[in-house]
């Protein structure tokens, strides 16, 4: 019997489908999720998707503790998976193409915090305008893509590309799922 739940990233860069996609999963399996917790911090500081190099910080903590949270009550659930919407691997890109560095403390929290899964969401869907988000030039989209990329062929756990819309998306995530943890 697993004591812990799973916990499998969903990332991607902005307008790939990753809340929708882990509100899916969370759905068709009846546990919980873990929001992006930068919408939050932005809405709840009336920034309006303006930022500071410093508010990238407090929203890689808030992050981290909401994670922590989540995972928490996922456990007392005895919830088999825990689908987080975004982590640390998001926080660097972010920050590296922003301000071209990281802080130390997101580059730690990637190093000892552990995951089981990653699911990538590709840049096959259109880019929706949000206040909040910055990059709708494909070729744009397309770099932060391959940085994502590159970062999860170059750690060690087990990634899934996810394409298509809405229920293909959904329905080659739970294959990819399926096949890793067993029906």
């Amino acid at each position: 019997m697993q004591s812990q739940p799973i916990k499998i990233v969903v990332i991607g860069p902005e307008s790939t489908g990753k809340s929708s996609l882990c509100q899916a999963l969370a759905a068709h399996y009846n546990t919980c999720w873990c929001p992006e917790y930068a919408r939050q911090y932005l809405q709840e500081q009336g920034r309006d998707g303006h930022y500071e190099e410093k508010d990238l910080l407090c929203i890689a903590k808030g992050q981290i503790a909401l994670e922590d949270s989540c995972f928490s009550r996922a456990k007392q659930n005895k919830d088999r998976f825990l689908f987080i919407d975004t982590d640390m691997y998001v926080m660097k890109v972010w920050s590296e193409f922003a301000y071209n560095r990281c802080p130390h403390w997101m580059l730690n929290q990637i190093a000892c915090r552990q995951y089981d899964y990653y699911l990538l969401c590709d840049i096959d869907l259109p880019w929706t305008p949000d206040p909040l988000r910055e990059y709708p030039d494909p070729l744009m989209r397309q770099n932060l893509f391959n940085h994502y990329q590159d970062l999860l062929v170059h750690q060690a756990t087990p990634f899934t590309l996810v394409q298509g819309k809405d229920a293909l998306r959904l329905h080659r995530s739970l294959t990819a799922i399926e096949r890793k943890f067993g029906s």
